[in-house]
């Protein structure tokens, strides 16, 4: 399994209580295709550079997660299809960015 990082931005219209459960929703997601959370970042709450779905700011959280290669198309494909989840960026994490 390979590491990853995974940026996502919320909506700005999700209560603490309803971006706590997002953020578990995307987790759970990530487990069942038999992957591992590494760790979690809650950003808060920012400004986007431009309107995206005709929102000016957003939730951002940062995943490091660990996933099977097979699985990272689905999982992509899933997150698209989340009606919380505004954009995401996933990046693969390299080694030498690991050791630091």
């Amino acid at each position: 399994m390979k590491n990853y990082e995974l940026l996502t931005v919320f909506k700005p219209s999700l209560d603490s209580e309803e971006l706590d459960k997002a953020v578990e929703k995307v987790t759970e997601e990530i487990k069942s295709y038999e992957g591992s959370v590494e760790s979690v970042d809650k950003m808060g709450r920012k400004k986007l550079a431009y309107d995206v779905q005709g929102y000016r700011d957003g939730y951002f959280t940062n995943l490091v997660v660990s996933l099977p290669a097979a699985s990272i198309v689905e999982f992509k494909r899933n997150l698209k299809l989340n009606d919380n989840v505004l954009r995401f960026m996933f990046m693969e994490v390299s080694k030498k960015a690991q050791t630091v």
